[in-house]
């Protein structure tokens, strides 16, 4: 536009393209790191940077690092046998905030997906494979999203690893901690009625 530089245009743009952000967000967002230029936008152009420069994939799980391994992948303690298994790294994060879990984690970096062209070669499924024979895992969870192509995925990898003869379960799904019925969809009734256990 005319009453804009191009470089700013450039950062909006390239803003509107985060998720969450749409162009209305971004031209806001960009107008804020301007105003706030010394204590905002080039402290935050240099973690970026850094970032960009330093951060990489782990070489064994797929979450993100700055060494070849992260800090979960080389815990000796979590190395109980236990493989959590999540469709990206945001999910990797949100288990580790729950702090339940304490073995370690496999990120397929998606879900297959007929519609968009998604294979089984796409993701880190033949890693996972690899994995369970190499480190003597004995029990699979499969943390996927109660989707169609989340639970597709989940089917594969069992039919995947099914020979090993290892433990394979996935979490629990229904009626969350606080959630009122009546607030619920049907899906998840449905689900929570499937799971329900003993008193």
């Amino acid at each position: 536009m005319a009453d804009r530089p191009d470089e700013i245009d450039r950062l909006i743009d390239l803003m509107a393209r985060l998720p969450g952000l749409g162009p209305r967000s971004a031209r806001r967002a960009v107008l804020h790191l301007v105003k706030k230029r010394a204590v905002l936008l080039l402290p935050l152009a240099e973690a970026m940077r850094k970032v960009g420069e330093a951060v990489h994939e782990c070489a064994v799980c797929g979450n993100v690092t700055t060494a070849d391994a992260c800090e979960i992948c080389t815990d000796p303690v979590r190395a109980n046998g236990e493989i959590c298994v999540v469709e990206d790294v945001a999910d990797l994060w949100a288990m580790e905030r729950g702090g339940a879990f304490r073995g370690r984690y496999h990120v397929l970096g998606g879900t297959l997906s007929a519609l968009d062209s998604v294979g089984p070669e796409d993701l880190r499924i033949p890693e996972l494979v690899e994995r369970v024979g190499r480190e003597g895992i004995s029990e699979v969870i499969l943390a996927l999203n109660a989707t169609v192509d989340g639970q597709t995925t989940a089917h594969y990898i069992v039919d995947e690893l099914a020979e090993t003869g290892i433990r394979l379960s996935s979490l629990a799904q229904g009626v969350p901690i606080g959630g009122e019925l009546d607030y619920l969809d049907d899906g998840t009734i449905s689900a929570a009625l499937k799971a329900r256990r003993g008193l």
